[in-house]
């Protein structure tokens, strides 16, 4: 057991039975009160978020990660399969897990995955990721005074606003935490 003070954004915890991950920490001090940690905890297994308050008092379990890294193949109705590099074994994780990341993922590339207890739980993301615009309306000619942008569609499904000048199979960079064009790739 470990006290709440070690807790960081990113780490896993036990909290009421099952395995939640740290979305949001803040350390929190009022008057002559004793401290507190303010988390946004995620439920690994049902997805749902809270907003838990430790006391400094308190203790709290960490669980066992680790993160592999692995090629994404496809999504089917069973979920989202990613592949091992090196032995090849399909790791399928449930639709419902990859919601959020689901329009930033490239089938051939790879991607971190979070394991709590040799269970996959989570698709970490990089910062930014190359995607090829598949769908793309031609600019204006007349249209180049500013930055005018027009909406462009992604090999995900993905749709952003890109310049004028990109055209369909243009490999562009996307940022991940924004969804927003970067540049060329």
């Amino acid at each position: 057991m470990a006290s709440p003070t070690d807790i960081r954004k990113g780490r896993v915890i036990m909290y009421q039975g099952g395995p939640h991950l740290v979305m949001e920490m803040l350390h929190r001090t009022q008057g002559r009160q004793a401290g507190f940690i303010q988390t946004t905890l995620r439920n690994l297994n049902t997805g749902t978020s809270t907003a838990v308050k430790f006391r400094s008092t308190e203790s709290v379990e960490f669980c066992h990660v680790s993160t592999e890294v692995l090629e994404y193949s496809f999504s089917d109705d069973q979920g989202v399969h990613f592949m091992h590099p090196e032995n090849f074994e399909d790791i399928v994780l449930p639709m419902d897990l990859v919601v959020d990341q689901k329009q930033y993922l490239v089938p051939n590339h790879e991607y971190d995955l979070l394991f709590v207890d040799d269970k996959p739980v989570e698709v970490r993301l990089p910062a930014s990721i190359d995607m090829k615009i598949t769908e793309s309306p031609e600019g204006i000619k007349g249209d180049s005074a500013s930055n005018v942008q027009k909406p462009a569609k992604t090999e995900s499904g993905l749709t952003l606003q890109v310049p004028l000048f990109i055209k369909e199979g243009d490999i562009v960079r996307v940022s991940t935490e924004t969804g927003k064009y970067l540049g060329r790739a």
